[in-house]
């Protein structure tokens, strides 16, 4: 017999590829963190041998889920301004509270909060733009997760920078630190068309060229966006990053939620990625991403959560969920987003939109073992005659029961394995009483 690392024997094994396939009764083989099978479990019980074998009789097992576009710092403003247009959610109050606020603790204690709330949920990679990434980085690193770590750039000064220069010299420290980590990278993360100017977004595309490294930025976010866009430069957001030579595969925009059929085009054309946050879109009323007519000109769409202070959770499991509903609502068509493509928009699309798909993604032998699984047993999942659709349209995170990433187990029957949820808990409410001093927190 082989001998490997460890074997996870599932229900439902759900590759995301071959797109569509639902395996019955199988078993992943790990070995050094990497699969290196996928077969029935009875074969796999005759052909390896493994110190641990976990044995999951009522389980999905599906890829780590990826979360494309997140502010994990953020989490420790949840609920601090709801119900308000996005800039004046931004504007008068999120800015406003960063500038008070922002600090290496804070962003250590709100990405810790993050990353316990994602990993509960099933996620194991996520893409971070914010402030102080280099304490986002060394935390993803002691707990174990898949971390793309934004190199943030913004016209104005914050708590974290003098200004643009400033932060492209953080940047490029931060991208020399992780260069060589196995679960760890980088890439630039300008704000937005209309907080960076365009001599800085030219040099932030001469760099990412040098480096080989994917520009993140939200655009299109919203109406006024654009329009304002047009007024003052008389330009919309994508035509101008286009004359600056960004539209390109090393592109990944987040929102894009106003476009027009010629724009859809020239994405189509240049290979531009796109995250669709689905939930903080709708809460912000930011508008719809058209995910359908996307997909049909073979647009790669990942999905996001955005931050928690916006959406107002990092549950990427409902973020499917509502993709694919939206998706057939605004597009008038119920075949739109069927679930096995919503599935892989949080896992494979989103790997290959961070240039992370050769890795993760898929339960593919050769990459990485990030694997989530999901108990299908109980009432509110029976009965069951499609566990893929099953997934995304009844499950929820709390049936996520463990996580693993390159093969370590981060979540072991809901209980975190390397974070402390009562010390994280306990940091969260002192944060709480300091932003918010009158509102309850016992």
């Amino acid at each position: 017999m082989q001998k490997v690392d460890s074997l996870v024997s599932a229900r439902w094994v759900i590759p995301v590829e071959p797109e569509g396939t639902t395996l019955s009764h199988h078993t992943v083989a790990i070995r050094d963190g990497r699969i290196i099978d996928c077969l029935p479990t009875a074969q796999a019980e005759q052909q390896y041998q493994a110190d641990r074998h976990q044995q999951l009789a009522t389980h999905a097992l599906i890829p780590g889920l990826v979360n494309a576009h997140t502010h994990n710092a953020m989490s420790l403003m949840r609920g601090l301004a709801d119900d308000l247009p996005l800039m004046t959610w931004l504007q008068d109050h999120i800015w406003p509270a960063e500038g008070k606020h922002v600090s290496a603790d804070f962003v250590h204690d709100g990405a810790e909060l993050a990353m316990a709330e994602m990993l509960r949920g099933g996620t194991t990679c996520f893409s971070d733009m914010y402030f102080f990434p280099e304490v986002t980085g060394r935390l993803a690193d002691r707990v174990g997760m898949r971390a793309v770590l934004g190199m943030i750039v913004i016209d104005m000064p914050t708590p974290y920078g003098s200004g643009p220069e400033d932060y492209l010299d953080k940047g490029l420290a931060l991208h020399d630190a992780w260069r060589n980590h196995p679960h760890i990278s980088t890439v630039f993360a300008p704000h937005a068309p209309y907080t960076v100017s365009p001599q800085w977004l030219e040099r932030i595309r001469v760099l990412a060229d040098q480096l080989d490294t994917r520009i993140h930025m939200h655009v299109h976010e919203t109406a006024g966006e654009v329009m304002e866009s047009v007024a003052t430069t008389g330009q919309r957001p994508l035509e101008r990053l286009d004359r600056l030579g960004l539209l390109n595969p090393s592109l990944i925009a987040v929102h894009m939620t106003q476009l027009n059929s010629d724009e859809l085009d020239r994405i189509a054309e240049t290979g531009v990625h796109v995250v669709h946050c689905p939930e903080s879109n709708l809460k912000l009323a930011s508008g719809f991403c058209p995910v359908h007519e996307m997909q049909h000109r073979g647009i790669n769409v990942a999905i996001g959560t955005d931050g928690a202070a916006s959406n107002n959770d990092l549950d990427l499991l409902g973020e499917v969920r509502t993709a694919a509903l939206l998706a057939k609502a605004a597009s008038g068509n119920a075949a739109a987003l069927p679930a096995h493509r919503a599935l892989r928009m949080a896992t494979l699309d989103g790997a290959r939109a961070l240039g992370l798909d050769e890795e993760i993604g898929s339960l593919t032998p050769g990459k990485y073992a990030d694997l989530c699984a999901i108990d299908l047993s109980g009432l509110e999942s029976e009965p069951l005659y499609n566990p893929v659709s099953q997934l995304v349209y009844t499950s929820q995170r709390d049936k996520v029961s463990h996580v693993w990433v390159a093969g370590r187990l981060l979540l072991n029957e809901r209980r975190l394995t390397t974070l402390d949820e009562a010390d994280i808990l306990a940091r969260t409410r002192a944060w709480q009483a300091r932003i918010a001093p009158e509102a309850p927190h016992d």
